[in-house]
Order: structure tokens, then sequence, then C-alpha cells
């Protein structure tokens, strides 16, 4: 008899004995888009309305006044973040779609291919609730840091210690999520976030002490 040549496949098992399915490598990349507009939302809302009240704070002291500006800034900006991404999201969503056209047309991808890349088209309503809902869990950050402090000084201290640890936590989840370099992406949205409140707090008392504004 003609000896038999013999094919062995090695099913992977857990420290059970159980055999597992092959596991799958995931495309981290296709969080992209909706950690960009999650992390950019929430930074925003943060780093905007701190860098409002600081400035407000450098020639007000009212605590009242402080919150009303910083919810006055979460208003308006959660407002314009949904109307700026339903936009831009919609623009893409038209250049893909002509671009799917111009493909079919062409003899482009095929039926699967087509289907894939529908499934994958962004969806601006989608944006326009989730970019003004991050903003708002941003902005909400220091207008409660400071609702609660009736001396100034201590007021400005406790806002600018809250947009800290609140700016390491949202550049850790968005490091965490996109599989990105952890210490880089803490260290970018903490000093981005400094250099606001900073440049904000600067320029405003210096107005208000040369026009004569500062209360």
């Amino acid at each position: 008899m003609a000896a038999q040549n013999r094919v062995q496949f090695t099913i992977p098992k857990d420290h059970n004995g159980q055999m597992q399915a092959p596991e799958e490598d995931f495309d981290y990349s296709q969080r992209a888009q909706w950690v960009r507009a999650a992390v950019l939302g929430a930074n925003d809302g943060l780093v905007s309305i701190a860098s409002l009240m600081m400035g407000v704070g450098a020639v007000q002291e009212s605590v009242k006044t402080m919150i009303l500006t910083g919810f006055v800034g979460l208003v308006a900006g959660a407002c314009s973040m949904a109307i700026g991404e339903f936009v831009s999201v919609y623009s893409q969503l038209d250049i893909e779609r002509a671009q799917m056209k111009r493909d079919k047309t062409t003899g482009g991808p095929k039926q699967e291919q087509e289907e894939s890349d529908k499934e994958q088209l962004p969806n601006p309503f989608q944006a326009a609730v989730a970019s003004p809902i991050a903003f708002s869990l941003g902005a909400i950050v220091p207008i409660l840091a400071a609702a609660f402090i009736a001396n100034h000084k201590v007021r400005l201290a406790v806002i600018v210690a809250a947009v800290n640890l609140a700016l390491l936590a949202f550049g850790g989840i968005g490091a965490f999520l996109g599989k990105s370099p952890m210490v880089k992406s803490c260290a970018r949205v903490l000093i981005g976030g400094w250099m606001a409140m900073a440049i904000t707090y600067g320029l405003t008392k210096l107005i208000g002490s040369t026009t004569g504004m500062e209360l």
C-alpha cells in the first residue's frame, strides 16, 4: 500500500481544555471617527467653558456671574457643536455617496464591497446628537467646580484643579479606546488646556486693568 500523507490541524484550547475560535484582530481605526468626535467634544466643552469662566473671573469676583457665563457658554457651544458636526458629517456623506456612484458607473467595487461601504457611511444625525452631549459633559465640570466656592481665589484654583483632572481623564480615555500612547495623549490635552486658560485669563486681566473694567 502507498503511504498516505497526513495533515494535522492544531485547534487552540483554553486553560480548561475547551476549543476556542481563533481570535480576530480588531481594527482600531474603525473607532477613530467616533473617538475623535467624543474626545474633541468633551475636551472642547471643558477647555472653552473653563477658559471663559477664568476670563470672567479675572475681572469679576461674583460667583453668580461666573456660573451664568459658564451656562450661557455651555448652551451656545452645544448648539454650535450640533450644527457644525451635522453640516460637516453630511458634507462627508455627500462626498462618499458621490464617489460610490462614480465607482459603480466605472465598474468599481463589487456588490459585496459596495454593501460594506454603505454600512460604513457616516451618520450626520448621530454626530449631531453625540457631539453636543460630549461637549456638555465636559462643560459642566468647571461650572460645578465653581458653584459651591464662595472665596474668589479659591474658586479659581478649584476650577483649574478640576479641569486638570478632567483633561487627564479625557486624554486617557481617548488613548485607551484608540490604543494610542497614553502619556502623549494626556500631555497634549493637558498642555493645550493650560495654554487656553492662561491666555484667556491673562488677556482679560490686562484689558480689564487698562480699561477700568476690573471689579
